[in-house]
């Protein structure tokens, strides 16, 4: 009878629809967190926060383009893309001289 070590099935049974892991965040705070680090990066460091943003959102989409697509994660992705443009042209432009910085 010590056969179950007084821990039975019978009191904590085991989800059977859950077969990942659950460690990590989910898509939908990824997706959210991306869209934060998309808008912030428009405003203050978007050489940091464009490709946060992407990676962010990238991984809100289960890494891949097929399926259904959460909207945040999307959104995310794309404004990111922008934002590092942004930041590179940014970047490219006051590397020349006559920009007025000196």
């Amino acid at each position: 009878m010590m056969a179950g070590f007084g821990h039975g099935t019978r009191r904590h049974p085991r989800s059977r629809g859950r077969t990942w892991s659950r460690t990590g965040p989910d898509s939908a705070t990824l997706g959210i967190v991306g869209l934060v680090c998309a808008v912030a990066g428009f405003f203050a460091l978007g050489i940091v926060l464009g490709p946060a943003a992407i990676v962010c959102g990238w991984l809100a989409m289960g890494r891949s383009w097929a399926g259904p697509r959460p909207v945040p994660a999307l959104v995310a992705v794309v404004l990111g893309a922008i934002d590092t443009l942004l930041a590179l042209v940014w970047l490219t432009g006051a590397g020349m001289t006559g920009n007025g910085l000196l």
